[in-house]
């Protein structure tokens, strides 16, 4: 690490890609997805993490980026929403109608992404399970369980 006055540079693993970004040792990975490195599907929206809308993957299970230390996550392999292209659940949320007004979309998909790679046979608990983790204040969530399970039954 280089300092650079209250901020020291750090490499990030970020979809594929390694970036060099300067990082205050306080500085959320949230934060610095979004502000150093403009990728901003991922969302900040409760900023203490309640409602999983700031959800990347690290080492390919979901953690909440709002609560998580960008220097927490040198060494590991970060996947946003911009690093999900053409997975079979962006597919799936279109085709169910199970984007609303977007805000917790990024989030949910990550998540729902997570869920079928990790449990590919999930039954209805684990899918409810993993999904109310994420608060969509737009939907029923019956669309999003059923993109979930459509991906699961591929």
């Amino acid at each position: 690490m280089i300092e650079f006055h209250d901020k020291s540079i750090i490499e990030l693993y970020v979809n594929g890609d390694l970036k060099t970004v300067a990082a205050r040792p306080a500085d959320t990975l949230l934060f610095i997805l979004r502000e150093s490195l403009g990728l901003t599907g991922t969302k900040n929206s409760c900023g203490n993490g309640d409602c999983n809308s700031c959800t990347v993957l690290l080492d390919g299970w979901p953690v909440k980026s709002c609560l998580m230390l960008a220097v927490e996550a040198v060494g590991h392999e970060i996947t946003t929403i911009e690093g999900l292209q053409d997975v079979p659940m962006q597919k799936a949320f279109v085709e169910k109608s199970a984007i609303q007004c977007g805000y917790c979309t990024p989030g949910m998909i990550i998540n729902s992404h997570a869920l079928t790679t990790i449990y590919p046979d999930a039954s209805d608990e684990i899918i409810e399970e993993w999904l109310e983790s994420n608060i969509c204040r737009c939907t029923g969530y019956k669309e999003i369980c059923e993109a979930v399970k459509s991906v699961i039954n591929m």
